[in-house]
């Protein structure tokens, strides 16, 4: 090869170099810990939200965790190891997804159309105390400290306003009345809601983000921090994507957990300002796998960070097999394991090695 053919290959070859020296963060190459050198995030300002299976996965985050998590907002979702309830018809089915997909919400083809009791809020309590006194969550008094927003549509059929109706009185066995804020009169469909992004309000389908001139991301932000400041815009330079797969094994398919997870950084927050976090869990089908990025980047939270000194953790599960979790969702009915409402549950643990890690306590990965 002369001088004149390797000069061109010598430069495509630096700017193919350069051009993979960006990649890391559309890539999901780049670490949390290096993503998150320089925040000061205060640990007592955590907290956790969700819809769906991620309003399952957020009560059971914080109830395993109250003492590090101060507040949930909650979105169609039930009480606490709902499905490891017993009821008539709980043997038609595998270990607790009749329970899940009839009692503690209504996902079976046709539940809808019979009766179907409510879940036991008893059941649920009793399991707190007991899990709490074999020391596998932390002591339910530290809920009584906490805040919690909880909503449900009018028009959701998927888990129906009844349903969350014995969340609200799940917490408040532990929770001051005055500290639980339940909305449950926007006739919304399934689905996380947004002011001005998504589908028509009363649908329930895919990207299950709906426009209902309602932000439920500010309404429940306002309640678990205090009065906010007005929402800025958000910054596309903001937005990150990290390995995930640095907090769970790989070899696990279990976990069902996807290979990146992303997070909302504010720039106050990456110049060493003290901040909050705040962890935001998508629903069934709506992991980037499904929606790209219609949940991370538009259910309305990063605008309210870039104001009021809010990081926002975006964890994403990931379809896993016919029989198990086809949908993506979070698991709140045991797939992962028994220990999946627990401190030792695969994907508390992955969620909170990674709270961790942004707090500075560099648990170290899986």
């Amino acid at each position: 090869m002369n001088q004149r053919q390797w000069l061109p290959t010598g430069y495509l070859f630096l700017l193919l170099a350069g051009y993979l020296a960006l990649l890391p963060l559309q890539a999901g190459a780049v670490t949390l810990k290096e993503m998150a050198a320089g925040l000061q995030l205060d640990p007592d300002q955590v907290s956790v939200s969700g819809l769906s299976s991620g309003a399952f996965m957020a009560n059971q985050l914080h109830v395993a965790h109250s003492s590090r998590i101060m507040g949930a907002g909650i979105m169609a979702g039930g009480p606490y190891r709902c499905a490891a309830g017993h009821y008539p018809g709980s043997w038609l089915g595998l270990p607790g997804l009749y329970t899940a997909t009839v009692v503690c919400s209504r996902t079976a083809p046709g539940a809808n159309l019979v009766p179907a009791p409510l879940p036991d809020v008893a059941f649920s309590v009793d399991e707190t105390r007991r899990l709490a006194g074999e020391e596998r969550i932390d002591d339910p008094a530290h809920l009584a400290r906490s805040r919690v927003w909880l909503f449900s549509g009018t028009r959701d059929q998927t888990v129906p306003a009844p349903i969350v109706d014995t969340l609200e009185q799940y917490y408040r066995s532990f929770t001051a009345p005055t500290a639980i804020a339940r909305l449950r009169d926007l006739p919304a469909g399934h689905a996380m809601i947004t002011t001005d992004y998504g589908s028509a309000c009363a649908v329930s389908a895919p990207p299950y983000v709906n426009d209902c001139d309602f932000d439920a991301a500010g309404s429940l932000l306002g309640h678990l921090y205090g009065p906010l400041q007005p929402k800025g815009e958000t910054d596309a330079a903001a937005l990150f994507t990290f390995r995930q797969d640095d907090f769970f094994s790989a070899r696990d398919n279990r976990v069902s957990m996807h290979r990146h997870a992303h997070a909302y950084l504010p720039a106050a927050c990456r110049r060493g300002e003290t901040c909050g976090l705040h962890i935001a869990l998508h629903g069934c089908s709506q992991s980037e796998d499904f929606i790209g990025d219609a949940f991370y980047a538009h259910a309305g939270y990063n605008a309210w960070a870039e104001t009021n000194h809010l990081v926002i953790l975006y964890p994403q599960a990931k379809a896993s097999g016919w029989w198990s979790n086809p949908q993506g969702c979070w698991d709140w009915w045991g797939y992962s394991g028994e220990d999946y409402a627990t401190r030792d549950g695969r994907q508390i643990k992955a969620v909170m090695r990674m709270v961790d890690v942004l707090l500075g306590r560099d648990a170290g990965a899986e």
